[in-house]
């Protein structure tokens, strides 16, 4: 692995934790692998319960039964579910998302806010007391937001706290709102990772542009942020890996987070899927590779 570009906030003291931190999420390159957690609040309940979505899914553990036996680099979601299961599964690397809203209100009725619901004090103070493996942690904001300038302040006051005493920080930003009309125009993409850039982010995740290629400048406009793409809804498996693969060895993009797409299938089946995951994005493995490796996986679970 290359040398680790350590952002100036991070206090000496703190360096070799925040090393350790990202080369335990990163598996020591510069890709991630993020399992999604955050959508149990974030879209209710309706993505884990279903006539096509297999009955365990529909338990909290699920996620932590698949981020502590799968080949993610590491698991995100929201404080309270980790203080709830993450003593029965502490071999997890954990990302704690601080802020969330519900899809109760739609976005064309009320501009998208979200709030800070806990602060990196508080996940400090959680790590020190559980023990656990809190390597990181995420906030979403909505560029064109009527809030926005909150929502940038917010993760600005952050980032700082975060990297001086070692974390990691994501920013999840989906640029929305009135005056959005294409939220996945390349300009306005590369425009959000640009500002993940300006608000100190390690990684910003996106949604995708609708052809792989306009994501050069979305990658280009991040600088040394690294870029990894939202996975969105189940789709066919070799057409998501094919465009992971697309994503990283095209736009040139550092890894995925997932959550629908592994989630909503059966432990084994979810276990085998995140090896296909991994190897693509830790290893180089191509599409084909990756889907041999997950139908062999699944076959012997």
């Amino acid at each position: 692995m290359k040398n680790i570009e350590i952002p100036a906030g991070v206090a000496k003291e703190a360096e070799k934790t925040y090393i350790e931190n990202y080369e335990q999420i990163t598996k020591k390159t510069d890709r991630l692998f993020l399992l999604a957690g955050d959508q149990k609040t974030e879209h209710l309940n309706k993505d884990f319960y279903g006539p096509d979505i297999p009955e365990e899914v529909n338990d909290p553990e699920h996620l932590f039964q698949i981020a502590s036996k799968g080949q993610s680099g590491a698991f995100v979601t929201q404080l309270g579910l980790i203080e709830r299961y993450g003593k029965k599964y502490p071999d997890i690397n954990y990302i704690v998302k601080l802020n969330v809203r519900t899809n109760i209100v739609p976005v064309d009725e009320k501009d998208p806010d979200t709030r800070i619901l806990w602060g990196v004090k508080d996940i400090l103070d959680f790590k020190k007391v559980s023990g656990l493996n809190i390597c990181g942690v995420a906030r979403t904001i909505y560029p064109g937001s009527e809030t926005e300038q909150e929502m940038l302040r917010g993760f600005e006051q952050t980032v700082y706290p975060a990297h001086k005493n070692g974390l990691v920080a994501i920013l999840f930003i989906y640029p929305r709102g009135k005056h959005i009309e294409y939220e996945t125009d390349p300009d306005i993409i590369a425009g959000a990772t640009g500002i993940g850039a300006c608000l100190g982010a390690d990684f910003v995740k996106i949604k995708s542009t609708k052809k792989v290629k306009d994501l050069k400048q979305a990658v280009g406009a991040s600088g040394n942020t690294k870029v990894i793409c939202a996975g969105g809804p189940k789709k066919d498996d070799k057409k998501f890996l094919q465009t992971l693969y697309e994503q990283i060895h095209i736009a040139g993009t550092s890894g995925v987070a997932v959550g629908r797409n592994v989630y909503q299938r059966t432990l084994p089946d979810a276990i085998a899927f995140t090896q296909a995951i991994s190897e693509i994005i830790y290893k180089d493995k191509t599409t084909e590779e990756a889907i041999k490796i997950y139908e062999k996986n699944r076959e012997t679970k």
